[in-house]
């Protein structure tokens, strides 16, 4: 079957300029080439620290930012911003921020009206029918249609957010840190409606977070960044449970969880990388503990360890019933 979404060595690097009297310096990486293919009907996490790339890779794949390298298909057909109606009929983005990312001079029927009109060319009548429509898939009252953004809570400006994604017909969103802004009761009524969605109407997702427990909650795999690389891949369940490279497991030890003294995180060091002064090899050698020379030599490249499971490790962790891949 064809893939939702398929990324071939997606890459970005932002270029830096010549200095005043020296030579053009070399760009900063912040995505390295990443592969990956995501089913019809699934939910992929992607985590990592802030800085990791996620957010690049997000404005990448909904034509925010062209890559410097590689391709991006949508449902096989490969991304093409020419024609925007068609691509924003493909792929939509639900932003971090739900109060700022919807117009403050627009009323939310204005706002929910835009697409309607530019992707679909319906007049007032079905504009009207196809806005009640989604407003009753996302549980907002119809008289929140005259209203403006800033009279809003967080938890419904980001159902608004999730309409207008709605509104294209896209069958592939893109969930940028969609609840990270929200209380913790709020988080819990917008992942709920996320999942029903996705159910009813057969939504492919993207869903990027650094909360590691809404990310294991809501994914049906899970592809792990660090330093703008993919260093892990797998089934949700297994990720966390039994994760394979040594930063994955940072990640997870360093989460907060109730009941659970925070305990010191065993990498050596905090810090991402300098990108303006990328190191050789891999770059979590310096906070890696099970570090050796050959990573301060190679790169090592994402392998398949076992079923599915993948990590970019030279010396991965051991599964919990056998040996390390």
């Amino acid at each position: 079957m064809t893939p939702a979404l398929r990324l071939e060595n997606l890459s970005k690097t932002f270029p830096l300029g010549r200095t005043l009297f020296g030579p053009e310096r070399p760009g900063v990486r912040a995505v390295h080439p990443v592969t990956l293919e995501v089913a019809r009907g699934e939910t992929l996490g992607i985590v990592g620290e802030s800085g990791c790339g996620k957010s690049t890779l997000a404005r990448m794949l909904v034509g925010l930012l062209a890559p410097t390298t590689g391709s991006i298909e949508i449902e096989g057909a490969a991304l093409d911003t020419a024609d925007p109606a068609a691509f924003g009929k493909r792929i939509q983005y639900v932003f971090q921020d739900p109060i700022s990312s919807l117009n403050p001079r627009k009323t939310i029927r204005q706002i929910m009206e835009a697409p309607l009109k530019l992707l679909h060319g319906m007049d007032r009548a079905q504009r009207a029918a196809r806005i009640a429509e989604i407003f009753d898939l996302v549980s907002l009252r119809h008289e929140f249609l005259d209203r403006y953004p800033h009279e809003f809570s967080g938890g419904q400006a980001q159902r608004i957010g999730i309409a207008r994604a709605l509104a294209a017909e896209a069958r592939i969103l893109i969930l940028d840190e969609p609840v990270s802004a929200l209380d913790v009761s709020v988080q819990a009524q917008v992942l709920n409606l996320l999942a029903d969605l996705k159910a009813e109407l057969d939504l492919t997702y993207l869903f990027i977070s650094h909360d590691l427990a809404v990310v294991e909650a809501v994914s049906d795999r899970i592809a792990v960044l660090y330093f703008g690389s993919v260093v892990e891949l797998g089934r949700a369940e297994d990720i966390f449970r039994a994760p394979r490279h040594p930063y994955t497991k940072l990640l997870a030890d360093s989460a907060p969880v109730v009941g659970r003294a925070l305990t010191p995180p065993e990498a050596k060091e905090t810090e991402l990388p300098d990108p303006l002064d990328p190191p050789k090899g891999c770059a979590f050698q310096a906070r890696c503990p099970r570090a050796t020379a050959q990573c301060g030599q190679e790169t090592p490249t994402l392998a398949e360890l076992a079923d599915g499971h993948a990590a970019a490790c030279f010396h991965p962790i051991a599964p919990p019933d056998g040996p390390a891949g």
